[in-house]
């Protein structure tokens, strides 16, 4: 268990937290970065006051079993305390794990049809309305910034904003590449084929995380694409975005210009924020793998089977005979079930 002295100190942080925002702060940044770290200490000074409590109550009934007029009340009760107290510690510890920083971001989420031609990009718009349902379904926001669609209703790549509050510590689990098999619409001889897209789920960086320099930008205009019909754009309203030193290219399709611009920035500042998340993460693990959704694109986390109507996360592997719902958007069991693993990773790592 954690000692005593560094739960003294989270409570006593958060107290001093409370008394500020009733009374002592006045700059408006300051206030939104006290709520902030009022908002992540308060379920960790709940589970540690829900866990005193209960060890309170086991040392008083324990106390009480030993008197004789008592003890059979008191024996009634230790059962219970004895059993909830090492969930209530469990549940400190994992409050205390150390936290991406990232994890109350919003999500930038871009989808790339990877081996298998026309299925593959058939296959990245299903993933795509798979997100979009599942951003509904949690009641977050789901803002398309970029979609190439191919002739027959794929994607050649595309790009949305997911926003809400902690998109990014649910969404992060995505970013890999994912694999069907499955029968092709295009396919007449029955076959069953295998494709790929990629998914990189980004968090979105603010202008304070990432210095950008115009002078390193190259900015076009240009048609945006389509796929075609009475939607087509017809003025140079869609913006491409280059970043000369990382040669990173974003591009916005929208109707407006000046939104474009603002939109194409602003995935821009979430790639190179990636980018340097990434760095971070090598040089503090560079002996081992890094954590979950760190941007290895080229390893396949998942496999969706049509015919089985099966789901397979080779990451925990994870299988789930419902494809169906989880192509509607049902992501959370297998969500859960990744953060549950992440979790028990880094309590062993403490040496939990």
């Amino acid at each position: 268990m954690v000692p005593e002295d560094r739960l003294q100190e989270i409570i006593a942080r958060f107290e001093f937290l409370e008394a500020k925002m009733a009374g002592g702060a006045t700059d408006g940044a300051e206030i939104v970065a006290l709520a902030r770290e009022y908002a992540e200490l308060k379920p960790v000074v709940s589970a540690i006051a829900a866990w005193r409590r209960c060890r309170t109550e086991l040392a008083e009934a324990e106390a009480l079993a030993r008197d004789p007029e008592m003890a059979e009340l008191a024996e009634a009760e230790l059962p219970g305390l004895r059993a909830q107290l090492p969930d209530l510690e469990h549940a400190v510890q994992l409050a205390l794990l150390p936290r991406d920083s990232a994890d109350a971001r919003p999500a930038m989420i871009e989808i790339r049809p990877g081996t298998g031609g026309e299925e593959a990009a058939l296959f990245a718009a299903d993933l795509w309305r798979m997100y979009q349902r599942h951003a509904e379904a949690h009641g977050w926001s789901f803002e398309p910034v970029d979609y190439a669609e191919t002739e027959l209703g794929g994607i050649k790549e595309a790009t949305a904003r997911i926003g809400g509050e902690g998109v990014f510590a649910r969404m992060k689990f995505e970013s890999g590449v994912h694999r069907v098999q499955r029968v092709p619409a295009t396919e007449s001889g029955g076959r069953i084929h295998t494709s790929a897209a990629t998914v990189a789920v980004l968090p979105e960086a603010e202008e304070v995380d990432v210095a950008i320099d115009p002078g390193d930008l190259r900015i076009d205009t240009m048609r945006a694409s389509g796929a075609g019909g009475q939607h087509v754009n017809t003025t140079d309203s869609a913006v491409r975005i280059t970043h000369v030193p990382t040669g990173i290219v974003v591009t916005s399709s929208e109707k407006s210009q000046h939104r474009n611009r603002e939109i194409a920035l602003q995935v821009l500042r979430a790639r190179l924020y990636d980018m340097e998340r990434g760095r971070a993460a090598d040089a503090r693990a560079a002996d081992r793998r890094a954590q979950v959704g760190s941007g290895d694109r080229s390893e396949r986390i998942r496999t969706y089977n049509f015919p089985q109507g099966r789901m397979t996360d080779h990451r925990i592997n994870l299988t789930l005979y419902k494809l169906d719902q989880v192509m509607q958007g049902d992501l959370d069991d297998i969500t859960d079930a990744l953060i549950a693993d992440d979790q028990a990773r880094k309590l062993a790592d403490m040496g939990a």
